[in-house]
């Protein structure tokens, strides 16, 4: 009876519509597979396809899924796309920004906006909360086709940037228009209702770009290695963010967005925390909320009667024309390419769920009629389709035209060597080196275990091979290519510089184990002696590093350079590298230094054109390093650029510095630097003997000795 019972059960659930999550989501997850896979033989967006496929098993379709069983997860996947657009931002970009971004937003507002006026009162003939409805869903619209900007890498395009904060702007003011339109139509718009909605929007404010950053910083030092629990912990905050919104009296999207905006700084782009954030993001929230998009379209609105067709239509081309002229307009003021328009339009074009939200809520109060509540659904279908296919088409051209911009990469190729030798610290190294690396060098980060050449070698090579295993492992989550190197020789500090000679390394990323004396506290096993055994031996880029706390939670990067430091053979490629790392940071970098080598920072930022935020602080007399202590915080990253003995930059008082950072920033990550230099960098880097002047007495004497050296071996070599 029982077994019968249960086999009948099963037959009901598997009648159509689908009810049983299961089946659902098996069904839903093979569409997910296989319409990009099918359309992209007919160069159809795989966005396009899933809204396709959504028309076809909703309720205006086949009804083969039952309505409304996954609004959930399409629900979260369009918080999840404002959650991304807002983390992707370039923060720095975005500040620079910020003022093209209200521009756009006031075109792609008040365009839409009075262009919609015009046309519902006059061809449409609606009543005035109608038409002020109608033409503020106009003036909305979804970044339905921002996944396929993200998927090309064109997200840090300044178009893209506008597009995004353009959106932000205009749904928000939408959405306080729709706010004022319910509560004009309820009787309840009085001082009370501007009142509360002004303080609730302040709060919601104050939580989340004040509160929330603070809140990630603190979670982020305290629990260090459960990546579980950091992917949980950002979800949780997207969505409270989300509910707090709707509490503060506007829609969901717009608390995503500033989770976004208010984490941006503490989710590296490199991160494997990022890398979880996009492939969660990408390979299931956001396909289900464009194949709930799909299930809203019924084209059956096109069969009844011309009133449909001609509202549809008209409801259309508006919301087209009117976003093409925003994006013009735009192009017009800023001077963009015509393909910085065409993404700009084809990024702001489609009108999906705050569309349908203003609709909806219009038509269940009274507002409009069936035939609006149908052309919107025709209107919605019509957008997405021309947004995606505007934004693949122009978005490739744009990704060409970005790729041909880009500088050659020099002869030799960057190559990053990561000793190791603690397990414990494995991770933060190469959590370093991968916001250091180039995007587009295309060798492996090298991570390097050293073994002593004794009798014990065996069992040591066993131990460390597990030990590679982890830094393996991590660096996968980040999609960076690893190889593994583990060398036998006579002590670590020859190991290490055979290594770099070997595999042509161009940085050497070291950290310390805690031991007693300062130098082995800073080189502990990893150099085996002393500090000059390596740095006598290796020339290239070599990076001291003890990190107290994960790099994102960095709020300041500062930057210590002494006086010559431009003069440096490597002083353009550290510099590169700590851009690059304040930039993945997003952090500031504030960078002490005297006036002349504030000059060449300033001309090599000109020359690379990388969006930090930069500032200077006049810094002549390396000697007062310790006053430095004064302005920084735990929450800050020291960076001091040295050198090796005899060399251009060098300063006596430099030797004692590993033992001051480590009593006077004992709280904070710190990187020792010391830069690229050759036996005769003064003649690589055209030293003029009045620069001579700037060093003591006994280095003028030394530098001049090792100047007369090489002289000599150049003529002795001609």
């Amino acid at each position: 009876m029982m077994n019968l019972l249960h086999g009948s059960v099963l037959l009901m659930d598997t009648n159509l519509p689908l009810k049983d999550p299961v089946p659902i989501f098996s069904l839903v997850l093979f569409i997910i597979l296989l319409a990009p896979i099918i359309l992209r033989k007919f160069r159809i967006p795989s966005i396009i396809g899933l809204i396709i496929a959504g028309m076809l098993i909703g309720d205006h379709g086949f009804k083969i899924i039952e309505k409304g069983s996954i609004d959930l997860f399409g629900k979260a996947g369009l918080l999840y796309i404002m959650f991304l657009a807002g983390l992707e931002l370039d923060m720095t970009e975005f500040r620079k920004n910020r003022y093209r971004s209200m521009v756009f937003g006031a075109f792609t507002f008040f365009i839409p906006l009075l262009m919609g006026f015009v046309v519902c009162t006059y061809v449409l003939h609606f009543n005035f909360m109608a038409t002020l409805l109608v033409s503020s869903m106009f003036a909305t619209h979804t970044l339905v086709a921002y996944p396929l900007a993200s998927r090309l890498g064109i997200t840090k395009n300044e178009a893209v940037t506008v597009a995004v904060g353009g959106t932000i702007i205009t749904d928000t003011a939408v959405l306080l228009i729709l706010a004022i339109i319910t509560g004009a139509q309820a009787g309840n718009l009085n001082t009370y209702f501007w009142v509360r909605l002004g303080i609730s929007l302040t709060i919601f404010a104050v939580i989340i770009l004040w509160l929330m950053p603070m809140l990630g910083r603190w979670f982020f030092k305290k629990i260090k290695d459960d990546k579980t629990s950091h992917f949980i912990f950002v979800l949780a905050l997207v969505f409270a963010a989300a509910f707090l919104a709707e509490l503060a009296g506007v829609e969901g999207i717009i608390g995503a967005f500033l989770a976004g905006l208010a984490l941006n700084q503490l989710i590296p782009h490199t991160s494997p925390l990022m890398n979880r954030i996009e492939f969660v993001g990408n390979a299931l929230f956001i396909p289900f909320f464009l194949i709930s998009v799909g299930m809203l379209v019924d084209l059956r609105v096109l069969l009844k009667g011309p009133d449909a067709l001609i509202i549809a239509g008209a409801l259309t081309l508006m919301a087209l024309s009117s976003k093409w002229l925003a994006a013009f307009f735009t192009q017009l003021s800023f001077k963009y390419s015509a393909t910085q328009r065409n993404v700009i339009f084809g990024l702001s074009s489609a009108h999906a769920a705050a569309t349908i939200a203003v609709i909806l809520i219009g038509y269940n109060m009274g507002i409009v009629d069936e035939h609006i509540l149908n052309g919107t659904v025709i209107l919605i279908l019509i957008t997405c389709l021309v947004g995606s296919f505007v934004t693949e088409n122009a978005g490739r051209k744009l990704a060409i035209q970005e790729a041909e911009r880009q500088p050659e990469l020099p002869d030799q190729p960057e190559r990053i060597l990561v000793p190791v030798s603690n397990p414990d610290r494995i991770e933060a190294l190469l959590d370093f080196a991968v916001m250091i690396k180039d995007t587009h060098a295309r060798t492996p980060i090298y991570p390097l275990a050293v073994v002593q050449d004794n009798a014990e070698a065996k069992e040591k090579i066993h131990v460390t091979n597990k030990m590679l295993e982890k830094a393996v492992i991590h660096a996968a989550a980040t999609e960076s290519e690893v190889q593994v190197v583990t060398r036998i020789d006579l002590n670590v500090s020859d190991g290490i510089a055979r290594a770099v000679k070997e595999l042509l390394v161009s940085d050497v990323i070291l950290g310390w184990t805690d031991k007693t004396s300062t130098t082995d506290r800073w080189f502990g096993n990893i150099f085996g002696t002393t500090m000059d055994n390596v740095l006598q031996s290796v020339w290239e880029t070599v990076y001291v590093c003890n990190f107290q706390h994960p790099l994102n939670t960095t709020k300041k990067m500062v930057l210590v350079l002494s006086p010559n430091a431009e003069y440096e053979l490597g002083f353009s490629h550290y510099l590169q590298k700590m851009f690059m790392l304040a930039k993945q940071a997003g952090a500031k970098l504030l960078v002490y230094c005297p006036a002349k080598t504030q000059k060449a920072v300033e001309n090599f930022a000109g020359q690379t054109k990388m969006s930090v935020d930069l500032s200077f602080r006049q810094f002549d007399n390396i000697e007062d390093f310790l006053i430095l202590s004064r302005e920084i915080t735990r929450d800050d990253l020291v960076v001091v650029v040295t050198a090796r003995k005899s060399t251009l930059s060098y300063h006596a008082y430099m030797e004692g510095i590993p033992g001051k950072l480590d009593r006077h920033f004992k709280e904070n990550n710190v990187i020792l630097l010391y830069p690229e230099q050759t036996e005769i960098d003064f003649l690589e880097a055209g030293l003029q003997p009045e620069d001579l002047t700037l060093a003591p007495i006994q280095e003028q004497i030394a530098n001049l000795n090792k100047l007369g050296k090489a002289v000599k071996r150049i003529f002795k070599g001609k």
